[in-house]
């Protein structure tokens, strides 16, 4: 039978694929609450080094960035599952190197590892997921994704707050964490299929059918095979509107890297405990996650330029807001404004890329958006980390971030224009 496309004909395997998410987020959530908190007390980090405590997720961004990039382009010759299965046996040692820990050289170590692990776990259940669906269903289907991820690093995060408290650090961290590879190694290996016959079929389709008014938002500043670099140069410079999203994807993550290094530091240092750290954090990731429910639907209703611009916008703001009060109520509120902003932002961009991609080259789009993105988090790391060493306290890098943010939202509006199809036909029209 022909290949079919879309969530309610494919709904065993893409509910597989939110499971993978899930997984692969609550893999990132054991780093982000416990490890910056306690990098001082646990792992031999002194006080106010911000360079040093932020080489984690400098590491963590390059390595993620790069396999992003690698992962999306090998997708398309090995196919999407044996990247997913690759990914999660690469992370087995995480635990166990979080738990041996004697210094925070193998804490960087281990970081290095789940920067392998995500960008070839997380890109392929995306990836995955838009070769299953239709057209019209691609901003749900990105708010789908990133809300099973981000409620699972949430989830992740105050789980082990808690265990370490029950277990102690370095056992919550590996227990915790071999439960989870397990299992997503178990179920990858038994219940996820391959989608790349799904990105073929809808390819072939599309040069069946020729270009028509809806598909002509395809970039045409490629050839019809294009290789890696003529992708690369189109993602990073040549399509001004594929340049303004992959800015703004590299500098939303400058908000990231916020609140995984500074946000626990910032808030351990004004008194609160683990537990506590982590629900604010959770209000952050937990709105983020929740909202693009509603974030990634609406997109395919009302297009994704306005939503994306704005969330730049008011991600910034909750970051301002962070150090123009005190109190867990205000720094929750300021959480989740942030929050509120990544998820109207978040899936958004990532679909406006999937809209002008062409789906013969589109895994390979979409892992150098992912690229330029995840760089983010170590350009980030370093621009957060000098503002803070310089400015000579924590709160500098939560004004870097806000003021990035604000710039590159403008960048933003002014290169990029309406990419959902059916919207910028009435654009256009």
């Amino acid at each position: 039978m022909p290949l079919q496309h879309g969530i309610r004909e494919n709904l065993n395997q893409f509910l597989h694929q939110m499971m993978q998410v899930l997984l692969v987020g609550l893999t990132l959530g054991m780093t982000r609450t416990v490890v910056p908190a306690l990098a001082e007390s646990e792992f031999g980090v002194p006080k106010n080094s911000f360079m040093l405590l932020t080489t984690f997720v400098l590491a963590f961004g390059i390595v993620k960035g790069a396999m992003n990039f690698i992962a999306g382009r090998l997708s398309e010759r090995i196919g999407r599952k044996r990247v997913l299965l690759a990914g999660w046996l690469i992370a087995m040692p995480i635990p166990f190197m979080l738990w041996y820990a004697p210094d925070w050289d193998w804490v960087v170590a281990a970081t290095v590892l789940l920067g392998i692990n995500q960008g070839m776990t997380w890109s392929m259940t995306q990836t995955a997921k838009l070769d299953l669906t239709r057209l019209e269903q691609r901003g749900m289907t990105l708010g789908l994704n990133e809300f099973a991820g981000y409620v699972g690093v949430t989830a992740g995060g105050i789980l082990t707050a808690y265990m370490a408290g029950w277990l102690g650090t370095r056992n919550g961290l590996l227990v915790f964490g071999l439960v989870v590879v397990s299992i997503a190694l178990l179920m990858t290996m038994t219940g996820v299929r391959d989608t790349l016959p799904w990105a073929h079929a809808e390819a072939a389709r599309h040069r069946s059918s020729g270009i028509s008014a809806m598909e002509s938002r395809y970039s045409q500043l490629v050839s019809s095979a294009p290789g890696t670099w003529e992708i690369f140069a189109l993602m990073s410079w040549r399509d001004r509107r594929l340049f303004a999203l992959s800015q703004a994807g590299m500098v939303e993550k400058f908000v990231d890297v916020l609140v995984w290094v500074f946000y626990p530091v910032f808030m351990y240092q004004q008194g609160l405990s683990l537990p506590q750290v982590g629900w604010v954090i959770g209000a952050y990731g937990l709105v983020w996650g929740c909202a693009q429910l509603l974030t990634g639907r609406l997109s395919d209703k009302i297009g994704r330029h306005k939503l994306n611009v704005a969330g730049m916008w008011l991600c910034g703001l909750g970051v301002a807001f962070m150090v123009l009060g005190k109190g867990v109520q205000w720094w929750s509120f300021s959480a989740a404004l942030s929050g509120l902003g990544m998820a109207m932002l978040y899936p958004n961009l990532s679909a406006a890329v999937a809209d002008i991609a062409d789906p013969a080259w589109r895994g390979s789009a979409i892992g150098i958006y992912r690229f330029w993105r995840d760089l983010g988090y170590a350009a980030g790391a370093l621009g957060a980390g000098l503002a803070a060493h310089y400015g000579g306290q924590v709160t500098a890098a939560f004004w870097f971030v806000a003021f990035a943010m604000l710039v590159s939202g403008s960048l933003l509006g002014w290169l990029c224009e309406e990419t959902h199809p059916q919207r910028r036909l009435k654009v256009v029209s």
